[in-house]
């Protein structure tokens, strides 16, 4: 239900506390008691302006008693009687209930959901520790001290570690905008959350504390939306839990939830912190500096030794040290070095183009000071920001500062750390910000432009697999499925027995090679395992004694397993080529991931690798691979050229399209996938299957948590005067929508936005072509003739999916052709297939034309209620 009723909850107007037991405000309460004493004694230490009802013990009135609503209701009852508790409320009125409650049972907790919902009414709980907005005076939780009023929203799974940031933020001088404990989280979750504080002028950046995501769809859509609205930084507990899946592939076992949860972070644009000083230290970098491009650092510093320190930190972190100047980088200015020593070293780092932040260290010594120091690095800062260009980022690091330097430093704008370790991960932290920010920015086709694929064949492959009753293709039904993607691999023939895997093998024996030969067997995956592969078989005879010993060894250890015979391969030796490992896993959270690493039969030991959450392009793959640190070995050295890399990272785009196509497809493992200058081979493969779970939303792969961009909605039209295209806007429409409105008149302008329109900079225009098609569609009208735009429609669904609203826009000259009608048209056709109730919007009512339209297409039109100049406009939607 995202933010609905948000305002409730975090501005109330009236609060009732109840399920109180007796004794529960006084001296000694325990139990369920307690927790109603120190809620009610924190909303009183407080200051809340409204009134707080006591509920629930004797002597105390009841709900119906009270004089007026309570907005938000705190529930403290046993657990049995929480539902009787949320049954009053709601039929009181109550907007929302936060429920302390511990310990309610998965069916007590359906139980309370629906009955909030009769009356919609929201909950945070159960098992939450409360909420606390300080700005507002309000804090019913149970944290031991009230935070600070700051510019942070808190989103906590877990009600301790909330409380530990509370404790540990006290004594930093960190203040929140709100704190929000959701425990079991049975309505209010953390996209709701999301939803709201993206768009909340008190806040600043959100922190995020969560352990599991029940919903990835519904989150990783909400956090995309506020990562591009403000930061946003996410600390996971519980990182290295063991799966609670089984896994037999190779890809299967490096997806590990962990390395899961990173990537989705990754994708959505939220900065994955690994502990509370982490995430502080980001939200104070992020404070002071915005994000840049590059990530190529110049240290300055007085001491060889403190310079070394922080050019080893930033090697360790990943990060890039700046090529070296005239002074050498790290530079070292001396143990003597003054305050216009630094300025003097600082003024042409600032202007030299080789870097990209410049990280200042200073060690107090008896010839210089801090305080100095810090006013000589931030008046040339100052200076170089003056004269204009792009503002570098500075990171200053003042030793043993008593204070004044770091006053000094902050006035200025420029982050100040205590440590070289600190500064330079605080200078990590806007590097992978900004790397997730680029992600978030991508949108990848759902149809594929670099390749055609033969979608129906790989499809009867596969369901012929599972009408038969098999979890696994057979070697040959996996070769034909990686040549339907058009993915190379070794050539096979599937021998039933020792003779006909003899004469399999006379072929290319004859013709002076070896041969591979590989138990086929449904039932072990891992053939070496057993024993069941024999490389460089040169003879007759050697193919039929390695097939009996195969056998032999199969039926030894699996005695249960089903032989099914031997796959006979010519041999390809590796040479120059590297081994790689490439496939898709099924992770029951984010469902479907693409794993790329280093091969070989002991990839989970090497355990390099990286993933990401499909759908990808050219460009996500190629950053995918460069996650690795097999990627160093891809490029040529010695007497080795270099991998094609645009051929390899292709074979991830691949890989992601057949799991968008193909959702029977569970897991998918190329190992090894060989890789050199000439493309990329798979030298063997197996791939696991099972029934496609029920599609939703119009999507192909249910279980995606990213939608991709939906080329199969792009259209040719035929109108009064001339042909369009209509297709979904994209993320690189950027520069067709800014000179669209150069083409609309303002007047036109005005009638869309509801207000004069003049300045459509980067950010107006990324609001328009930014979307999370899991929300909101645009189709942007093309002239074919001239690829000009001619008109937008777009259409924005509420969290629930159940209402959409849609605003409309055709270029001046383009009125009156029909093009509006088709568009409107094209979007209620989306809305219908997307499941979607109805479509609203608010029409200007001198905007007669866009009036005349909804009329035709049957949109109910009436006057809004609460402004004389608008018309509502509605459409409910059923069949066509």
């Amino acid at each position: 239900m995202s933010t609905y009723r948000f305002e409730a909850l975090l501005a109330p107007r009236a609060i009732a506390v109840v399920g109180l037991g007796q004794g529960a405000v006084g001296q000694g309460a325990v139990g369920q008691g307690a927790l109603g004493q120190a809620v009610v004694g924190n909303l009183g230490k407080a200051g809340f302006a409204g009134p707080v009802h006591l509920v629930g013990a004797a002597g105390l009135p009841t709900l119906d008693d009270l004089p007026e609503t309570p907005d938000l209701v705190v529930i403290v009852a046993q657990a049995a009687e929480v539902e009787g508790w949320v049954e009053k409320a709601g039929l009181r009125g109550a907007a929302v209930a936060v429920i302390l409650t511990a310990d309610l049972p998965d069916d007590l907790c359906e139980a309370v959901r629906n009955r909030a919902r009769q009356w919609g009414m929201r909950l945070l709980g159960p098992n939450s520790m409360g909420l606390t907005v300080p700005r507002a005076q309000l804090d019913a939780s149970l944290f031991a001290a009230a935070p600070k009023a700051g510019d942070l929203a808190l989103i906590s799974q877990s009600g301790t570690v909330a409380a530990g940031i509370v404790a540990w933020a006290a004594h930093r001088d960190v203040g929140f905008s709100a704190i929000l404990s959701l425990g079991t989280a049975c309505d209010i979750d953390i996209a709701d959350c999301l939803d709201h504080f993206a768009a909340d002028i008190h806040t600043r950046a959100i922190l995020l504390s969560l352990n599991v995501i029940p919903n990835a769809r519904k989150f990783m859509s909400a956090a995309r939306a506020a990562a591009r609205a403000k930061p946003v930084l996410v600390l996971r507990t519980g990182r290295h839990a063991a799966p609670l899946r089984h896994t037999v592939t190779h890809t299967g076992a490096l997806a590990r939830p962990d390395a899961v949860y990173e990537a989705a972070f990754r994708r959505a644009g939220l900065l994955s912190v690994d502990g509370l000083d982490a995430m502080f230290s980001a939200v104070e970098t992020l404070g002071r500096q915005r994000p840049f491009p590059g990530q190529r650092l110049a240290i300055l510093g007085n001491g060889e030794g403190i310079g070394a320190l922080a050019a080893d930190r930033l090697a360790d972190r990943g990060g890039t040290l700046a090529a070296a100047g005239l002074g050498g980088n790290p530079t070292d200015l001396g143990v003597e070095a003054d305050a216009k020593a630094y300025a003097d070293a600082l003024r042409p780092l600032l202007a030299d183009p080789a870097n990209d932040a410049v990280l200042a260290i200073h060690v107090p010594t008896a010839r210089s000071d801090s305080a100095g120091v810090a006013a000589a690095i931030a008046d040339t800062v100052s200076a170089a920001r003056r004269k204009g260009g792009r503002r570098k980022p500075v990171f200053a690091v003042t030793v043993g500062d008593d204070g004044e330097a770091g006053a000094v430093l902050a006035a200025a704008g420029i982050p100040r750390f205590a440590t070289d370790a600190d500064a330079v991960e605080g200078f990590m932290h806007l590097v992978r910000y900004r790397e997730a920010q680029d992600d978030l920015m991508r949108t990848p086709d759902s149809l594929p432009r670099e390749f055609s694929p033969d979608v129906e064949a790989a499809r009867a492959i596969v369901v012929a697999a599972i009408e038969a009753g098999e979890t696994w293709l057979d070697p040959h039904a996996v070769a034909s499925l990686l040549a339907a993607y058009r993915i190379d691999s070794v050539p096979l023939t599937l021998a039933p027995d020792i003779d006909a895997a003899a004469a399999a093998a006379w072929p290319i024996i004859a013709e002076g090679g070896a041969v591979a030969l590989k138990v086929v067997s449904p039932d072990i995956v891992h053939k070496s395992d057993v024993g069941g592969v024999r490389l460089d078989l040169t003879s007759e005879a050697d193919v039929r004694a390695a097939a009996a010993d195969i056998l032999t060894r199969a039926r030894r250890q699996r005695p249960d397993a089903r032989i099914m015979g031997f796959a006979v391969q010519p041999m390809v030796r590796k040479g120059k080529r590297r081994e790689l490992i490439a496939g898709l896993a099924e992770d029951p959270v984010f469902g479907p991931v693409v794993v790329f690493g280093r091969g070989g039969v002991a990839v989970e030991v090497i355990d390099d690798r990286a993933l990401s959450l499909p759908p990808l392009d050219l460009r996500l793959a190629s950053e995918l691979i460069d996650r690795t640190r097999v990627a160093r070995r891809l490029a040529a050295y010695r007497d080795v050229p270099a991998v094609d890399r645009r051929a390899l990272g292709l074979v991830l785009v691949k890989l992601a399209q057949l799991s968008a196509d193909l959702p029977e497809v569970r897991e998918l493992d190329i190992n090894p996938l060989l890789a050199d200058a000439n493309g990329v081979l798979a030298l063997d493969a197996r791939v696991l299957v099972g029934p496609a779970p029920e599609r939703r939303g119009g999507t192909r792969n249910p279980r995606f948590a990213i939608r991709p961009y939906p080329v199969e909605w792009e259209r040719n039209l035929v109108l009064k005067r001339e042909k369009v295209t209509v297709r979904p806007v994209r993320p690189e429409d950027e520069g067709l929508f800014k000179s669209f409105f150069e083409q609309v008149s303002a007047e036109d302008l005005r009638l869309r936005f509801f207000m004069p329109v003049r300045d459509f900079n980067h950010a107006f225009l990324a609001r328009l072509t930014q979307l999370d098609y899991a929300r909101a569609i645009a189709f942007v009208a093309i002239d074919a003739q001239t690829a000009s735009m001619l008109g937008a429609v777009r259409l924005h669904a509420d969290a629930n999916h159940e209402s959409g609203e849609y605003a409309i826009l055709i270029r001046s000259d383009r009125k009156g052709t029909g093009l509006g009608f088709a568009l409107m048209q094209l979007m209620i056709d989306w809305a219908r297939a997307e499941g979607l109730q109805r479509i609203e919007g608010t029409v200007l009512r001198e905007n007669r034309p866009m009036l005349a339209v909804c009329r035709s297409l049957g949109f109910a039109v009436h006057p809004d209620k609460e402004d004389g100049t608008v018309m509502k406009v509605g459409l409910m939607l059923g069949e066509p």
